[in-house]
């Protein structure tokens, strides 16, 4: 079931540029163990959530709580271009098998970890090992389908991560009420067993292998600038303040060392991120839609469960199964386009339909209040799921078909930095969206002779338990007030996904190739075929 590596003695070494494309019966394999490992990665964003509270109380860590989770975003961002570029110089295969290892190995000392420090040190292992799971996934699938077939398959890789979006609250509510939260670690060790078994057996993918030069600088600058970034949006300014000489310190570091890496990028040999692949309009203007659609996505992934526990009162287990029409909706949607892609070689009709149907549906979801039935949400959730699962591996395919096979890993990885970037941009920027109008709300709903609750309500608002531990009429001041603030989180996606859109219309489409017609490196043939390619 396994292609064979290609020997490269007594005779001419294989074309780095020449693809290696697996059978149907072989990629079903394949496909398998990359879809286990993606599972991990993405499941571990969400399933951490509904074991906090237990986490805190069995460690008395209420102030470093948030750690726990920006620990493992702060790694698996900064990591995920360095997993691609060091792919594409050493080969997929040992660094997928490495991403695994890593993760696995975070997971089983986390669920070890007997204080937060240790919790939050560990959870950084495991998003390292994430980052290269996330990535390299999506770059072995560029390897071993062909660019117009790739979309009958990319479509379950959406459906995999919408359906971790939804099973790491169900089963994070499950295992912390049942055994106990280090369970939501110890969970990961089957799974990541079997996609290692998977990977090792049958992924033998040819490497050739070429002389390079690591960009150690442009990794440490790299890293240092998306570190600098994430402690200012997931932890000083909703900490400290947005206007603190520490918020404000590291968005400016931020802003210097990102400067700093475009011009390390365009000196060195073997650049990280090569500089080149964003003059492809192609490319670069996918990688500012993922960037801009992660931005709005993660705002609903958050934030509905949030409603559906707060305002409905459901459990963790029934809020995470409450959200699956947002999974129907991706399986719909990202199945049959990717089934369509393949047979057409056409795709950037769906990228416009899945800005306009999450712009929609963010409208949608901000007419929610105390009162909207479950059958009303369920279509809101629906329509988002549909626009979501119309683009997200739509816009990678479209993307690593633009650019030369030997940056295939980059160029992927790439891809899903920016989206990562987006998700945690997003985030902090709808949190403080969400603090701020929460208190005009609260303002105008608490009667003025009780306005000095208005402090202890808001804060109130920052916990489940905490709202419902509330006597009435403050209870539903404070559902009230959230309610409201949600409704202009949702609200704040819209001139983003308007962005979004106008970038979806003016990327050029590219002929997808088939197995018998990749293009060479550097050749961009584009849908009629003519000779300018996309990269003017």
């Amino acid at each position: 079931m396994s292609t064979t590596e290609p020997a490269v003695s007594g005779g001419a070494p294989p074309d780095p540029n020449t693809p290696s494309y697996l059978s149907h019966k072989q990629i079903l394999v394949v496909l398998g163990g990359l879809m286990a490992g993606m599972f991990l990665a993405a499941l571990d964003q969400s399933i951490v959530g509904t074991a906090l509270p237990q986490i805190v109380s069995e460690f008395n860590s209420l102030d470093k709580l948030s750690w726990v989770v920006t620990a493992y975003l702060l790694t698996s961002t900064a990591s995920t271009p360095l997993w691609g570029k060091i792919s594409d110089l050493y080969g997929r295969r040992p660094l997928f098998i490495a991403a695994i290892v890593t993760f696995l190995a975070g997971s089983v000392l986390a669920a070890l970890a007997q204080n937060i420090e240790m919790l939050i040190g560990f959870r950084a292992v495991q998003g390292l090992g994430a980052g290269g799971l996330m990535s390299l996934a999506f770059a072995t699938i560029g390897d071993v389908i062909p660019p117009r077939e790739r979309g009958k398959y990319m479509g379950y890789f959406g459906a995999v991560f919408g359906l971790s979006s939804v099973a790491g609250p169900l089963l994070g509510g499950l295992l912390t009420d049942g055994p106990g939260w280090r369970w939501i670690f110890w969970i990961n060790l089957p799974i990541g067993l079997v996609a290692l078994g998977i990977v090792g057996a049958v992924l033998k993918l040819p490497h050739v292998k070429r002389s390079h030069k690591i960009d150690y600088l442009g990794a440490a600058v790299v890293t240092a600038a998306v570190t600098t970034l994430l402690l200012a949006v997931s932890w000083s300014g909703p900490d400290n303040g947005w206007g603190s000489a520490t918020t404000i310190g590291l968005l400016v570091a931020a802003v210097v060392l990102a400067v700093a890496f475009v011009f390390v990028e365009l000196r060195v040999a073997e650049p990280i991120i090569p500089m080149d692949l964003f003059k492809g309009r192609i490319f670069s203007g996918y990688a500012g839609f993922a960037f801009l659609l992660g931005f709005a996505m993660f705002g609903a992934l958050i934030f509905l469960p949030l409603y559906l526990q707060a305002v409905k009162d459901l459990s963790p287990t029934r809020s995470g199964l409450a959200l699956l029409p947002m999974i129907v909706g991706i399986f719909s949607a990202s199945i049959p386009s990717g089934q369509l892609m393949s047979r057409t070689g056409r795709y950037k009709i769906y990228p416009i339909i899945s800005a306009v149907l999450v712009g929609g549906a963010m409208v949608l979801l901000s007419t929610l209040s105390m009162t909207t039935p479950y059958w009303q949400l369920a279509i809101y959730m629906f329509v988002m799921g549909s626009g979501l699962g119309l683009s997200m591996q739509i816009t990678v395919t479209a993307a690593q078909n633009s650019v030369p096979r030997k940056h295939m890993g980059t160029a992927t990885s790439t891809m899903t930095f920016f989206r990562s970037m987006g998700g945690a941009i997003g985030t902090a920027v709808y949190g403080a969206v969400l603090t701020s109008r929460l208190t005009d709300h609260l303002g105008d709903i608490v009667p003025s002779s009780a306005q000095n609750m208005v402090g202890m309500l808001a804060k109130a608002a920052n916990s489940v338990q905490a709202l419902h531990a509330l006597k009435e009429p403050m209870k539903g001041w404070a559902l009230l007030g959230l309610v409201e603030a949600m409704g202009d989180v949702f609200l704040v996606s819209l001139p983003f996904l308007a962005i979004a859109l106008v970038v979806a219309i003016i990327t050029p489409e590219q002929r997808l190739a088939g197995r018998d017609e990749a293009p060479k490196d550097g050749e961009e043939p584009n849908l009629e075929a003519s000779a300018a390619a996309a990269m003017h």
